[in-house]
């Protein structure tokens, strides 16, 4: 019979380890949800003022370059992507 009740004490410490972590994690995805806009905002705006920047830098520099060795070869620019 200890074995059993101590099977049970085990079991009932894991259970409340992981509903305290489950609450945790239900709180960190309830801030996540407001910050989640803001954030989405900020990252448009970002890209808007980055990327045509980035985009324009390389063209330039491709057409001078094939401008003057006479070649008819198209450079593309690639854009880093964030996982």
């Amino acid at each position: 019979m200890l074995d059993i009740h101590e099977a049970l004490r085990r079991k009932r410490a894991k259970y409340a380890q992981l509903s305290q972590q489950i609450e945790l994690l239900q709180q960190a995805a309830a801030k996540l949800r407001e910050v989640a806009p803001l954030l989405a905002e900020d990252a448009d705006e970002d890209d808007a003022a980055v990327l045509p920047d980035l985009d324009e830098q390389p063209a330039t520099k491709a057409t001078a370059a094939n401008a003057g060795a006479g070649t008819s070869t198209t450079v593309r620019a690639t854009v880093p992507r964030w996982p």
